[in-house]
C-alpha cells in the first residue's frame, strides 16, 4: 500500500488577515467617533442639570491635604476657584447650587473664591446648611439667591486679627529677646513683647479698611433686599440664625436644600413637574492625593511662632 500523504495546514491568506485588521480598526474608530458625537448631544437628550458644589471647608490659600490617618482634606482657594470657573465650560450645567457649611477664613482666600463665584456666568443659588459665617457669607452674597435653614448660623460680618504676646512668660522664665530692625514697625506684631498703642492703631486701620470692603460688598450685592436698620445692627460681628438673617434681608428664603435646587432650576429655565425630576450633577471638590500629615496646622504654627499675624473673615 502507498503511504497516506498528510495534508499541510492551509496558510492564512495575508490579504484576508490585513483586511480583518483594517476592518477592526475602522469599527474601533467608528465607535470612538460615535461616543464623542453622542457626548456632545447628551445635554439636549437628558436636559440640563443643576450642579451641586459643596463649600464645606475653612477658607485658606494653601488648603489641607487628606491624612492617611483618616483626616479629611480640602482644597486651597485657587484650586476651588478653578473648579468653579470650569463650570462655565459645561453645556450640561444650567444652574449652580452652593451648599455652604463654612466658618469663613483667610481674607485673600475668601476674595479669590468670591471672584470666581461672582464671575460664574450661570444662575447661582446658595444654601446655608449649618454654618455660613463671615467669609462664607461674603462669598454667598455673590450668588443670585440665598436659601437658609432656619437654624443655620450666619452673619459674623467682620474682620479679626490676633497677635499673641509672650513677654510676661519670658520674664518669668528669664528669657530676654533682642530684636534689631530697620524701622520701628519692622517687627510689628512680634510675640516677644506687648503691642504698643501705635502698633494697635496700625492693625486697627488694616482691620477697618477690610471691614469697610466687606460691608460694601454685601450692601452692593444685596441692594434693595436689606433691612438697613437691622443690617447695621448685624455688622458688629454677631452671628445670627437663619430666621434673624431673613428678617435683616441677608437671605431670601428659609428652606431646605431641595428648595435651593428648585430655585436654581427655576432661575436656569430647567423645566420639571416634580422636584424629583430635577437632574443634579454633583461637582467634586475633594483633595485627590492624601498626605502623611495635614499642613494647615503646621503653617498656622509657623505663623504663631514667628509672629506673622494674619487677617481673617471669621
Amino acid at each position: 500500500m502507498e503511504p497516506e500523504l498528510r495534508k499541510r495546514p492551509a496558510r492564512p491568506n495575508a490579504g484576508l488577515l490585513l483586511g480583518t485588521v483594517l476592518a477592526l480598526a475602522f469599527v474601533f474608530l467608528l465607535v470612538v467617533a460615535l461616543f464623542f458625537v453622542l457626548s456632545s448631544f447628551t445635554p439636549s437628550l437628558l436636559g440640563k442639570c443643576v450642579a451641586v458644589v459643596d463649600l464645606n471647608m475653612p477658607l485658606s490659600v494653601e488648603g489641607e491635604q487628606a491624612s492617611v490617618f483618616g483626616g479629611g482634606g480640602y482644597p486651597g482657594s485657587e484650586e476651588y476657584a478653578a473648579t468653579i470657573d470650569s463650570l462655565n465650560q459645561r453645556d450640561d450645567v444650567g444652574a449652580v447650587v452652593f451648599i455652604v457649611n463654612s466658618p469663613g477664613g483667610s481674607v485673600v482666600a475668601t476674595r479669590e473664591v468670591y471672584e470666581s463665584v461672582k464671575s460664574l456666568d450661570k444662575p447661582k443659588v446658595s444654601y446655608f446648611r449649618e454654618v455660613a459665617a463671615s467669609g462664607a457669607y461674603y462669598i454667598a452674597s455673590g450668588t443670585d439667591y440665598i436659601v437658609s435653614d432656619p437654624d443655620a448660623l450666619t452673619g459674623s460680618i467682620g474682620v479679626i486679627t490676633t497677635v499673641a504676646s509672650m513677654e510676661g512668660l519670658f520674664e518669668k522664665v528669664g528669657i530676654n529677646v533682642t530684636t534689631i530692625a530697620s524701622g520701628e514697625n519692622k517687627d510689628l506684631g512680634s510675640p516677644y513683647r506687648n503691642m504698643s498703642e501705635g502698633e494697635r492703631e496700625i492693625f486697627q486701620g488694616i482691620v477697618d479698611e477690610i471691614y469697610q470692603e466687606f460691608r460694601g460688598i454685601v450692601v452692593e450685592n444685596r441692594k434693595g433686599r436689606l433691612n438697613m436698620a437691622l443690617f447695621d445692627n448685624a455688622t458688629d460681628g454677631r452671628v445670627m440664625t437663619g430666621r434673624q438673617a431673613y428678617k435683616a434681608g441677608l437671605v431670601d428664603q428659609l428652606g431646605t436644600k431641595r428648595d435651593a435646587i428648585e430655585k436654581a432650576a427655576e432661575l436656569g429655565g430647567i423645566p420639571y413637574e416634580r422636584p424629583e425630576d430635577i437632574r443634579t450633577c454633583p461637582v467634586s471638590t475633594s483633595v485627590a492625593e492624601p498626605g502623611l500629615f495635614g499642613m494647615g496646622g503646621f503653617i498656622q504654627g509657623l505663623q504663631a511662632a514667628y509672629g506673622a499675624p494674619s487677617v481673617s473673615f471669621r
